[in-house]
């Protein structure tokens, strides 16, 4: 009986052994990596639900309005449905809370007003729970509103040297309104104070609308404002505008100078609207929303729909936005500290 031959082994070559140990290696340190990291491999599919947009205010409001034109235009971007979710109270705290504590695979983000994000981080420190710089994961700054130093037409003052120099004259007399007590109003008018070392009364109100009335009216003389809020009254004569708070003039406003042209060096203030997401959310999900937000803020019916929020279009990276959110905090908690500002 003939025996079986069994085929000849064939010798693997060197070139060719060293070929498959570098690809067998490659695999296994994917397959190593994917375990080891498992935001990476779900960000390469990211997304693949829907995504949670938390607004920590009522709806109707701009920073609800600009987030929900946010979501829809995201949501056709990603090709999954971004879902505005209200977690309103406590300043806006409730909602931060919210999605600090949440997951962090992308799947959760907050829409918030920043500056007024980093004026609660700093006035109610001892009653958060989260931590604004760490707790976060920036993702970008979406819109920004300029304020304008405004007086009652009866103040003899047309100019913000002619203002700091009649408050030097009369310290602790004239009056400036807030839509409240450590809103991002007050502050402003705090720091203004500080900066111009002038003695200046605070009176603060529920609402800027309540405050802008009497401002009209003659009750206080003088106010910091956003200038979608007081364009109209500027442009009807009702009430005198003196400087935008912006580096740059404003488009609204083109011939009111800025701070800094008008003398007080420096004094920069902007209300911000920025999305970021939890601690920890992987780098590429991260950067895949900012790029998708540069795209969508770049289009010509959001910044349409922005700027009927009072807000300008404004894209910023995460590390822009980081640095952002940083030097808020300093400034705002200087601010607080040294006006000696309490939390109701």
């Amino acid at each position: 009986m003939t025996g079986i031959r069994r085929p000849a082994r064939r010798s693997v070559s060197a070139p060719r052994r060293q070929l498959l140990l570098s690809v067998l290696g490659t695999a296994g340190a994917l397959l190593a990596g994917a375990t080891a990291f498992p935001g990476l491999a779900a960000a390469a599919d990211y997304p693949s639900k829907p995504i949670r947009l938390v607004v920590p205010y009522p709806p109707g409001g701009a920073t609800d309005v600009i987030g929900r034109t946010l979501a829809q235009h995201l949501s056709s971007a990603l090709g999954q449905q971004v879902v505005v979710d209200n977690r309103a109270g406590a300043a806006g705290n409730i909602g931060a809370e919210l999605v600090a504590k949440a997951p962090a695979d992308g799947y959760t983000l907050l829409m918030g007003a920043l500056t007024s994000h980093a004026i609660n981080a700093a006035l109610y420190k001892s009653r958060v729970s989260y931590d604004i710089e760490k707790s976060f994961a920036p993702v970008a700054i979406v819109g920004t509103v300029p304020l304008v130093f405004v007086v009652n037409p009866g103040v003899k003052a047309s100019s913000l040297p002619q203002l700091i120099a009649l408050a030097k004259s009369t310290p602790g007399t004239i009056t400036f309104a807030s839509a409240g007590n450590g809103s991002p109003q007050h502050l402003a008018g705090e720091m203004f104070k500080r900066m111009a070392g002038v003695d200046m009364l605070h009176v603060p109100y529920k609402g800027s609308g309540p405050a802008m009335t009497d401002l009209i009216g003659g009750q206080v003389l003088s106010m910091v404002e956003t200038v979608p809020a007081a364009q109209a009254y500027v442009k009807g004569g009702k009430i005198r505008a003196l400087a935008v708070t912006t580096s740059e003039r404003v488009t609204a406003l083109p011939d009111v100078p800025t701070a800094s042209e008008a003398g007080l060096k420096d004094f920069e203030v902007n209300s911000m609207f920025g999305i970021v997401a939890p601690a920890g959310t992987p780098a590429p999900v991260v950067d895949r929303l900012n790029a998708e937000l540069k795209r969508i803020l770049a289009e010509p019916d959001v910044k349409a729909s922005l700027l009927k929020q009072g807000a300008i279009a404004t894209w910023t990276t995460p590390a822009q936005t980081q640095a952002r959110i940083k030097s808020e905090l300093a400034k705002w908690t200087a601010v607080i500290r040294e006006a000696g500002v309490k939390p109701e």
